[in-house]
């Protein structure tokens, strides 16, 4: 049964799922419906291109690699990002990245969980927006809806954290500014 997280909440992925050893981390978003009046129907519903990216983080807190829709696998290979959603449209997950917890690097402490929009739309426009994490069967392990709308263009949605043979998940809600992962590693390092 999945968990409903709620912001700066923390849930032990290891111990609820036994003998973990791969997670999906799946994001998903609607565009949101324009107020009434005239300029909504100038603007439309349309479409809005967010992307789903990770940073990868040691112990010192150092980026020491990162994963988008324009570098789709990790250095180490254990993290691999499945695509760029360029619209929002559909049920379920808009993008999703794959992490396969015994390859990774031994090295890497964190993954920070980011998105953000490369066009540079704000999160006004966003609705129904949700992170959840699966485990290697695919089975929702947690979700973590996001309430963050606003005038800011990216989101710390949350971070893995290694801590000895244990993965934990804490959600963060963090707005940030940016059109790319890079542009708001400042504002997840701060929060870590």
């Amino acid at each position: 049964m999945s968990i409903n997280l709620s912001k700066n909440s923390t849930i032990s992925l290891t111990k609820e799922v036994e003998k973990l050893s791969k997670i999906t981390v799946g994001l998903g978003w609607d565009v949101a419906q324009p107020k009434k009046g005239f300029l909504s129907f100038l603007l439309g519903t349309g479409s809005i291109d967010l992307d789903a990216s990770c940073l990868l983080i040691d112990e010192n807190h150092t980026v020491l690699d990162s994963v988008w829709f324009g570098k789709l696998k990790s250095k180490c290979k254990s993290v691999k990002h499945k695509g760029d959603n360029l619209t929002g449209q559909g049920d379920g997950d808009d993008e999703q990245i794959c992490i396969d917890l015994h390859r990774l690097d031994r090295s890497v402490k964190h993954i920070a969980i980011t998105v953000n929009s490369f066009r540079g739309q704000t999160f006004d426009r966003v609705d129904n927006a949700f992170c959840r994490v699966l485990d290697q069967s695919s089975r929702e392990i947690c979700r973590f809806t996001l309430n963050e709308q606003g005038s800011h263009t990216g989101i710390f949605i949350g971070l893995l954290s290694r801590e000895n043979q244990e993965w934990k998940f804490t959600t963060k809600g963090v707005k940030a500014n940016g059109n790319d992962v890079k542009s708001i590693a400042s504002t997840v390092i701060q929060h870590i």
